[in-house]
């Protein structure tokens, strides 16, 4: 039998935060099984920790992300429940994850009797998005140019996933928008966003109002996304909209009902950190 951790990653109280399955030794599954844990959990992401000690370190784990739709090359929720859980059980400190984006080094401390893990992840990029892609994106959402930010482009940033970003300068227009879902999925499908949509509205005072579309099976929207908070930071330094080092809120998941918090320091340069905290729903086999 496989230990299936269900866990809640960046919470803000008590019923919030991204669910996000943990499998801790996953070394007896191939691609189909783990394909079908995910979809049997049913959230957005699993990890699966398929060498729990590399090279005989047990703080050095190869880890893969599969969505209920497919694997995944990184995700940042599962990567901080997983952290979590592995530190409640080898205590904390540094942890190293080998992902399929490419290596990406946690730190873990206790903080109030609860574990903090903070990823730092993969070198980002920022790219252009191409302006009929850009214009059925927002006609997507329902939006037009005229409701994107004044200097902040539609572009794609990467920390591990790419994501298209799109910050909407009214708030009640972020607040009230609409889409499809398959018709969101059938874009970023043809786009290879294996990741989220990432909307956003800049609140000011260092605090970013986020929306993640992710859909796939009944999910719509994702109630907090590490990667695209990762990619959101390297987006706003590659515009020079932050001063590094820079640190700021992302408040995601109130229009799902899960209202979750992450918080993003930007270097000068390198990878982006995102840190939060994990707690456990449950455990099964």
């Amino acid at each position: 039998m496989t230990e299936v951790l269900r866990m809640t990653a960046f919470p803000d109280g008590d019923e919030g935060g991204n669910p996000a399955g943990v499998v801790l030794d996953a070394r007896g599954l191939d691609d189909a099984a783990m394909l079908a844990l995910a979809a049997e959990v049913g959230f957005s992401e699993t990890a699966f920790v398929v060498d729990p000690a590399a090279v005989g370190d047990p703080r050095h784990l190869v880890v893969r992300y599969f969505s209920p739709h497919a694997e995944v090359p990184f995700c940042g929720h599962a990567t901080i429940a997983t952290a979590v859980a592995v530190a409640g059980r080898a205590g904390a400190g540094p942890l190293r994850f080998d992902t399929p984006a490419g290596t990406v080094h946690i730190g873990t401390t206790e903080q109030d009797g609860a574990v903090v893990a903070a990823f730092t992840s993969v070198p980002p990029a920022v790219r252009e998005l191409d302006a009929p892609v850009r214009d059925e994106l927002l006609g997507l959402l329902g939006l037009t140019p005229a409701d994107v930010a004044e200097g902040r482009p539609v572009l794609e940033a990467f920390a591990g996933n790419w994501h298209p970003v799109v910050v909407v300068a009214d708030r009640a227009r972020f607040h009230g928008f609409g889409f499809d879902p398959a018709a969101v999925r059938a874009l970023m499908d043809a786009q290879g966003w294996t990741g989220t949509v990432t909307v956003v509205h800049e609140r000011g005072d260092g605090v970013v109002e986020a929306r993640n579309l992710f859909p796939v099976g009944a999910i719509t929207e994702d109630p907090a996304t590490g990667s695209a908070a990762a990619s959101l930071g390297a987006y706003l330094r590659h515009l020079g909209a932050v001063a590094p080092p820079a640190r700021f809120t992302v408040h995601q998941g109130r229009h799902v009902g899960r209202p979750s918090v992450l918080l993003v320091d930007v270097p000068a340069e390198g990878g982006i950190t995102v840190s939060g905290t994990a707690t456990v729903l449950g455990a099964g086999s």
